[in-house]
């Protein structure tokens, strides 16, 4: 039986210690809410105390991972970026500091908030059409907190800085090529792949997956100053001139006209 949350549903499989979980939004691309961001967060910690869950598998419903924040949502107000800050921390440190493997199962758009949970799992299953987009500067705000964090570990530096600057998408294949990802299948194969994956983690020794985890971690933990940096950059930008113009064109279906590039350039003295 399927437990429900805000927005996802848990399901502990009938054997092996795999705990699925769903996000479950599907009529919206499970485009994401604060309540999400919320219960994800907190979901972390009950599955790491949870002794019945050895590998957790993470996928959405319908034919997409997630459409990245809901943008119907009210606007981001500077009184409450402490507890989006909280939010954003708790959902990807949630996932680097849970002892326990995770394995994402995409398909279809993983975007922004989605691509957070896709590339923070510790395995990476995505179908070899699915489209992988951070879309942060689209958006008139800094690529921050996840990005900023695994990007580079992941694919190095020169892809990091031009997919996060530009905001050019990834098919699956590509993402897999530059190792942003850890393996791209046909999409009808991804959750089944991605179920073995964990099953196979499951039935491994946990201490010593755990502790590998735990010690492979460490290259994260030590960018824990850049993320911090980068989130509050990130927040700065979310409440400023630019994403609202953003917000604006895409409610109104047009290009944004973004304040920041309509100013005129400093004199050049010689």
């Amino acid at each position: 039986m399927a437990e429900h949350s805000a927005g996802f549903t848990v399901e502990r499989q009938a054997d092996g210690g795999v705990t699925l979980v769903t996000l479950d939004r599907p009529e919206v691309l499970n485009a994401m809410t604060s309540a999400m961001h919320a219960g994800l967060g907190e979901l972390w910690l009950d599955l790491g105390r949870d002794p019945a869950t050895r590998a957790i598998v993470i996928t959405g419903g319908g034919r997409a991972f997630s459409a990245g924040n809901d943008l119907r949502q009210p606007d981001s107000t500077p009184a409450n970026v402490p507890d989006l800050a909280r939010r954003i921390a708790n959902l990807v440190y949630g996932i680097v500091e849970l002892e326990k493997p995770v394995v994402s199962a995409v398909k279809g758009p993983a975007v922004g908030a989605g691509l957070v949970l896709a590339i923070a799992a510790d395995i990476s299953i995505v179908a070899a059409d699915a489209i992988l987009l951070d879309g942060q500067t689209r958006m008139g705000v800094a690529a921050g907190e996840h990005a900023i964090l695994l990007w580079p570990l992941l694919c190095g530096m020169a892809k990091a800085k031009y997919h996060l600057l530009t905001s050019e998408p990834l098919r699956g294949f590509e993402a897999e090529r530059i190792g942003l990802v850890t393996e791209a299948v046909p999409a009808e194969r991804v959750l089944e792949r991605a179920l073995d994956v964990a099953a196979q983690l499951a039935r491994g020794s946990q201490q010593a997956i755990r502790w590998t985890k735990r010690s492979l971690s460490h290259a994260a933990l030590k960018a824990r100053p850049a993320f911090e940096q980068s989130l509050a950059l990130e927040l700065l930008g979310i409440v400023g001139p630019d994403a609202a113009e953003a917000r604006s064109a895409f409610r109104e279906k047009r290009e944004p006209q973004f304040p920041s590039a309509q100013l005129a350039p400093p004199a050049i003295v010689y």
